[in-house]
């Protein structure tokens, strides 16, 4: 089989299994598992999936910057937006992530909602703003202009003298092995801190982030009080993330 095939088969099948295991590819298709590796290593230099030990995973389209993201299922974030701005209570303390999804959450908060928004994101805080009744904290820090948030020992500072009832985590990957995962490893840092600081931690995954990994792991699926999928999320995946210890909700149109 030509390399161009084999790199072919690798996306398929990762698509489709969402893993690749080296050693019993190479058995499957007669060659090395030096063949395969390579082919993997190559793979992940153009961006194409996430290498892990023995394999590889596919590799999240959410790593992007904020711009791009914008555009990537920008109505299964509107969906999710709702759902999430649907959970938050009168008079909760609620820590909103920085990314295109927790944007959503802030412009469909209730105008009538009494509440407490924290945030290391800039563009969040501006847009929960525009609710009259949301008090805003924003949590400063270095700008990560790639994702608009503020990372660093600040932010993470700032993190450990809060209570929080919500924290609507953003990630780039949800994976059942790989977990909840991102891009930067400042990010997942400030990500972990803020996730120790709250009751319960949910995750809002639109489609590009299902089934696939980033670099750098938050946290387990099992730790995750509730993963909010896009309705139209295939059973098979739903199957997929439960199993790997993830409580999967569908959200609600």
């Amino acid at each position: 089989m030509l390399t161009a095939q084999r790199k072919k088969l690798i996306l398929s099948r990762l698509a489709v299994e969402g893993q690749i295991v080296a050693k019993d590819l190479a058995e499957e298709l007669g060659t090395s598992e030096d063949t395969i590796r390579r082919d993997l290593r190559e793979l992940a230099q153009m961006g194409r999936l996430q290498r892990v030990h023995g394999g590889a995973l596919p590799a999240s389209a959410a790593v992007a910057d904020l711009d791009v993201r914008a555009h990537v299922s920008p109505l299964d974030k509107i969906e999710l937006g709702r759902a999430g701005a649907a959970m938050i209570r009168p008079h909760q303390v609620v820590i909103l992530d920085g990314g295109t999804t927790a944007l959503q959450v802030a412009r469909h908060l209730d105008p009538d909602l009494h509440a407490t928004i924290v945030t290391h994101s800039p563009t969040v805080a501006v847009e929960a703003a525009k609710q009259r009744h949301i008090e805003i904290i924003l949590m400063g820090g270095r700008l990560f202009r790639h994702s608009m948030v503020c990372v660093g020992a600040a932010v993470i500072d700032a993190a450990s003298r809060l209570r929080a009832d919500l924290y609507f985590m953003g990630v780039t990957g949800v994976h059942p092995q790989a977990g909840s995962s991102t891009g930067d490893a400042e990010e997942a840092a400030v990500k972990r801190a803020l996730h120790e600081r709250a009751a319960d931690t949910i995750v809002l995954a639109s489609a590009e982030k299902l089934m696939a990994a980033s670099p750098f792991l938050v946290t387990p699926l099992a730790q995750i009080s509730r993963v909010i999928v896009p309705a139209k999320t295939p059973e098979r995946i739903v199957r997929a993330l439960r199993a790997g210890g993830a409580a999967v909700e569908r959200a609600v149109r």
